[in-house]
């Protein structure tokens, strides 16, 4: 099991030479990968160019390029110039968002999204093998029947024969899904006691290609928080799970509170929801349980934390991508070091 890096969006400020100095550390202390996010604000495709730049063994991944954002030529057009630039260090994940970003930010219907998602991934793999991509789906037709267009090839070859690609997902045909036609899985909320089931999903979904989960990547993503008080360490995580599992979403389709509901925590999760919907965030934060904060999280000591990797490691995650979440970025550096020796103690790097 390796150790990844989870740096979000640049907000402002100077996020992004705090996240250099966290990418080039993690690098310095051997993390496979540094994976960049998109909402409607900062995009991660410049943000891993410039990080590419400055990085020479670390891999830069988008978590994720959001497919309501994009064609899935032009993704393929920044995944094989990334993975040029990078000297074949990207990893491509793929997400299609939620509803209200798709359509209220995008102006993208947020329909049959396993269809859409399949179709897109597709064309994407098709453009990087640089074939000459003619494709008649039901949400993507390539060329368009009735104009001047003609199909084309990407004339940007990728350093690597194949980009991988991941999928972000959450409920269990999503997952299926990203099984069967991804190299990867991006997790959220990810509680070693339930990766089995998710697992499950995704074994269906290999399965249906005849493949195992060799050489399939399970990213798990976690809050990293060192300290001796467990309840004063979980505390910055809970605005994070609370904006997930309360307002990720509206109330007839939000994922993560779904999943949280999947995971044992539907009186609770049905709490949060409605507090958050009722702009009374510090409420919602307030109710998320410390037993599930935990459950998501490294929290602690090194020897917790190392604990805490066994058990994803035993479950079946092959990546843990951390997010630190200290207030300064010193500390936030000094807790990638904890990590980092929290996976050697535990004996499970590889």
């Amino acid at each position: 099991m390796r150790l990844g890096l989870n740096i979000g969006f640049v907000f402002g400020g100077d996020d992004h030479l705090d996240h250099l100095r966290l990418v080039r550390e993690a690098e310095a202390l051997g993390f496979a990968v540094t994976w960049a996010a998109e909402a409607y604000g900062s995009d991660a495709a410049t943000l891993l160019s410039w990080i590419a730049a400055q990085t020479t063994t670390i891999d830069v991944g988008a978590a994720v390029f959001q497919i309501p954002a994009r064609t899935p030529a032009m993704t393929a057009m920044t995944a094989a110039t990334l993975d040029r630039l990078s000297n074949g260090r990207f990893r491509l994940g793929l997400g299609v968002s939620g509803p209200q970003v798709s359509e209220g930010w995008h102006g993208v219907r947020f329909s049959q999204p396993l269809l859409r998602t399949r179709e897109y991934v597709d064309i994407v793999n098709a453009a990087l093998r640089r074939e000459t991509v003619a494709y008649e789906g039901k949400h993507f037709t390539l060329p368009l029947p009735d104009g001047p267009g003609k199909a084309l090839k990407l004339t940007v070859r990728p350093i690597r024969d194949h980009v991988p690609v991941y999928l972000a997902a959450v409920g269990p045909k999503n997952l299926e899904l990203a099984g069967e036609i991804a190299d990867g899985w991006l997790g959220i909320l990810n509680d070693p006691a339930y990766l089995g089931e998710q697992l499950t999903h995704i074994k269906a979904g290999r399965q249906a290609r005849q493949l195992g989960l060799d050489g399939f990547d399970v990213v798990v993503s976690t809050p990293l928080m060192t300290g001796d008080d467990l309840q004063v360490a979980a505390d910055p995580v809970r605005g994070y799970a609370a904006l997930y599992i309360g307002g990720m979403g509206s109330r007839e389709k939000n994922f993560y509170n779904a999943l949280a509901v999947r995971m044992g925590y539907a009186e609770e999760a049905k709490q949060i929801q409605d507090l958050y919907l009722a702009k009374k965030h510090r409420e919602a934060m307030a109710a998320v349980p410390f037993g599930f904060l935990d459950s998501i999280s490294l929290l602690g000591s090194k020897e917790r934390m190392a604990e805490k990797l066994t058990a994803y490691a035993e479950a079946g995650a092959t990546t843990v991508a951390v997010t630190p979440f200290a207030s300064t970025v010193e500390q936030r550096i000094a807790d990638l070091h904890t990590a980092a020796e929290a996976l050697e103690l535990s004996g499970v790097a590889g």
